[in-house]
């Protein structure tokens, strides 16, 4: 595949597949977490035998110099004992990065911000079959069917590695697959899958920003639905052609940081709604008003009795009581034919015009700071999943980030859906086929260093005095900012002074340019001082703005290696961050 194909493809993104029980899951997560890797070797570390002659073997891709800071786009043939060696069938897949020692790194030092299988030999549609994240989602694909394999395929991985610290490391990628051999009974019977990538961009690193307070009143932002013209009137990205019929039968939504779901869609020219008709419920509110209304006026004529003679009228008090049990009455009638009407909307299928909703991929985030981290899973298809669709269909995605707690910069949306050209499946015109689904794995411990606490990498710069009056240029090198850096003594640490109008300059060293070591200056809310993890810093500084990744290595970085703030920057003590190393804190002041 070669770099214009892949450019236009896009490769940047995930998926994966849902696990089908807790049993399965505690499975994956031990073999996973705990599985020994052959240190120091690329290969086969560990093959379990399952039933009916299925391998599950873990397979390492490496080693991986991983340089310091590092945090680029890289291509790794696999070859060799890196794949399966004969012929055969792929049912689940699970990724990991890993140690030489095969321990897991902290996702605070290190991250697998992306791992794409692509396989050369196979058609240029579906040469990209498996792809995982921060979030390492998995695949699994229902009972009887697989990815076909055969050893001679020419497999190319693209990985991204991002380094969060200083420290070089030596890193392998590892896959554990379940594996039915051609020469295994269970291969017997396996219908055929191919994968369809869904993106809602394209390119090498197909990513988009979303900025806080963008989107509608809700707080948050889908994109491209929200987005002003986002394609430049050309090519809707986010849709693909069917070209033949078939069965769609498994998929997984990818998101960045702060994103909350990726949203599957359906168009068929000429098609509509064609599931149940849901006759509305019984409308009881004349007979409940006029209940209420004679229980109120017996309930005022026992109070004026009452309170004439001192006692009750017990004529009076059975009628209360009779319209009592039959307003409750009533009201449960109410409430049944509400029901039984939720029920009936609760099979419709979604449609608005041609267009059918096939699968709202949510995130579920495990830790309590929200939508701020990669530590979260996303929800699958279940394995009853089947959706009809005919050559001709056109599959669309959306994708919907948060946008009241910050901005999220080089945000993403990829589902990859796995199809079988074969009849059967469901019409999602006539049944609804957009339920929950299952949550694709459980919280990894890998992820529990979330940070925002003490010890604080520095002072409140607010209470700071002035440091130099000047606005640069400032140099970004060795994990340092020239002035306002937290860990700088003296005058230097000191916020730097501009005043109200002027800007400040940042430029990236030519050092760090010449190894490749990316950095961002990236508004965060003040002090920004506490502790590095997953979760803090993140880019919600009260005035907004970010370099981007300042370099000129291409994509991630944004073809420049100096920035400067906007000319808007209001009075008061900015802090910022570096997006890719954000144990780097730095602040400036503005005055008037």
């Amino acid at each position: 595949m070669t770099s214009a194909a892949h450019e236009e493809e896009g490769y940047g993104g995930h998926t994966g597949r849902g696990l089908r029980s807790v049993a399965t899951l505690l499975g994956v997560m031990a073999l996973c977490l705990l599985g020994p890797v052959v240190e120091g070797k690329a290969g086969v570390s560990q093959t379990e035998i399952l039933e009916n002659g299925v391998q599950r073997t873990t397979y390492s891709i490496g080693p991986l110099a991983v340089t310091t800071g590092q945090n680029r786009i890289s291509y790794k043939p696999i070859t060799g004992s890196e794949k399966p060696p004969v012929n055969g069938w792929i049912t689940r897949m699970v990724p990991n990065l890993v140690n030489e020692d095969g321990s897991i790194p902290k996702s605070s030092r290190v991250m697998f911000h992306h791992g794409v299988w692509i396989n050369q030999s196979a058609p240029r549609d579906s040469q990209l079959f498996f792809a995982t994240g921060e979030e390492k989602t998995n695949v699994e694909l229902p009972d009887g069917y697989g990815l076909r394999y055969r050893a001679t395929d020419n497999w190319l991985l693209n990985h991204m590695i991002h380094n969060l610290v200083p420290d070089p490391m030596t890193l392998y990628i590892t896959y554990t697959i379940d594996f039915i051999p051609d020469t295994s009974p269970a291969a017997a019977g396996i219908e055929p899958v191919r994968p369809i990538w869904m993106d809602v961009e394209s390119g090498n690193y197909p990513v988009f920003d979303v900025l806080r307070d963008s989107g509608g009143e809700d707080g948050e932002f889908t994109y491209p639905q929200d987005a002003d013209d986002p394609y430049q009137g050309g090519t809707r990205k986010n849709e693909k052609l069917i070209t033949t019929d078939g069965v769609l039968l498994a998929t997984t939504g990818h998101v960045h940081t702060g994103g909350l779901s990726t949203n599957l869609y359906l168009k068929r020219s000429g098609a509509g709604y064609a599931g149940p008709e849901c006759p509305a419920p019984r409308n009881f509110t004349e007979q409940l008003r006029k209940l209420q209304a004679r229980k109120e006026s017996l309930s005022s004529r026992l109070r004026s009795a009452r309170s004439r003679s001192g006692r009750g009228n017990p004529a009076l008090e059975g009628q209360h009581r009779a319209i009592a049990r039959s307003l409750e009455k009533v009201r449960g009638m109410a409430a049944e034919a509400n029901r039984s009407y939720r029920a009936c909307r609760s099979t419709q299928p979604s449609v608005q015009g041609n267009r059918v909703h096939l699968f709202n991929s949510k995130a579920r985030y495990f830790h309590d700071t929200g939508p701020v981290s990669w530590d979260m899973a996303m929800y699958s298809t279940d394995e009853d999943w089947r959706v009809a669709v005919k050559a001709g269909d056109v599959l669309e995605i959306q994708t919907t980030y948060e946008t009241e707690i910050a901005s999220w910069f080089e945000s993403m949306g990829i589902n990859v859906i796995y199809m079988a050209d074969e009849d059967g499946g469901d019409n999602p015109y006539e049944t609804r086929v957009d339920y929950e689904g299952v949550l694709n794995h459980g919280q990894y411990e890998e992820n529990s260093d979330h940070g925002g606490k003490a010890p604080l990498v520095g002072p409140d710069p607010r209470t700071l005095p002035d440091g130099l009056l000047s606005g640069g240029p400032f140099t970004i090198g060795g994990y340092s900012y020239e002035a306002g850096d937290f860990r700088l003594p003296g005058s230097l640490g000191r916020p730097p002074v501009i005043r109200r109008g002027e800007s400040f300059t940042f430029e990236l060293a030519a050092g760090d340019a010449s190894q490749e070591i990316w950095h961002s200056v990236t508004s965060c809310k003040a002090p920004c001082n506490r502790s590095t993890g997953i979760s803090y810093p993140i880019p919600d500084g009260e005035f907004q703005f970010d370099s981007g990744q300042l370099g000129m290595g291409g994509e991630p970085t944004v073809g420049r290696d100096t920035w400067s703030t906007p000319a808007n920057l209001p009075v008061g003590t900015h802090t910022f961050f570096c997006r890719i190393h954000p144990l780097m804190r730095g602040a400036f002041r503005v005055k008037p």
